[in-house]
């Protein structure tokens, strides 16, 4: 998991909580993360940190956007490639917002953005979700093709991560 290998690589060993948490749906990533923080830190009493992310894709206006891991459970790479399909505009960028919640603290939210384009096919057999059909800007590979560590330099959860941990201390 990506977020795991950075935090480790700073010294801090992370809890993975299996547990569902009510989540808005909304029109961003910011407004759904601050209400599931809030229920998870009452609810466990400890430091918590939430990863949401998505896909926005703009020759479909956004989409899948805030539904991307239903979009994603639904259609797969698949169907959002035939949706894309005799499209000529491409543009797409995933963003990620880390939020953070400490009992008696305030929530934080790091967000980092990665700008790229859909490939026409899927390629690679790394990473998950929509990794192989998005191409980083600058890059010929899609994120499936590339090995985590240069993902996580590129992406947006490595940038919101890079964001997270610089002011990590601070919220501690």
């Amino acid at each position: 998991m990506e977020i795991s290998q950075q935090m480790a690589e700073h010294g801090f060993e992370l809890d993975h909580l299996r547990m569902p948490y009510p989540e808005l749906q909304t029109s961003s990533l910011e407004s759904t993360i601050i209400p599931g923080l809030l229920w998870l830190v009452s609810k466990y009493d400890r430091p918590i940190m939430i990863d949401d992310s998505g896909l926005f894709i703009d020759s479909l206006g956004g989409f899948p956007g805030v539904y991307s891991s239903y979009a994603f459970k639904t259609l797969g790479c698949e169907g959002i490639l035939r949706l894309m399909e005799g499209a000529q505009q491409r543009d797409a960028r995933f963003e990620c917002c880390i939020g953070f919640l400490a009992p008696a603290g305030e929530p934080f939210i790091a967000k980092g953005v990665a700008k790229g384009s859909i490939s026409d096919e899927m390629k690679g057999s790394g990473g998950f979700g929509y990794d192989p059909i998005f191409v980083h800007e600058n890059h010929a590979m899609t994120y499936a093709e590339m090995d985590t560590g240069e993902k996580n330099k590129l992406s947006h959860r490595g940038r919101a991560m890079e964001k997270f941990i610089d002011s990590l201390p601070s919220l501690l």
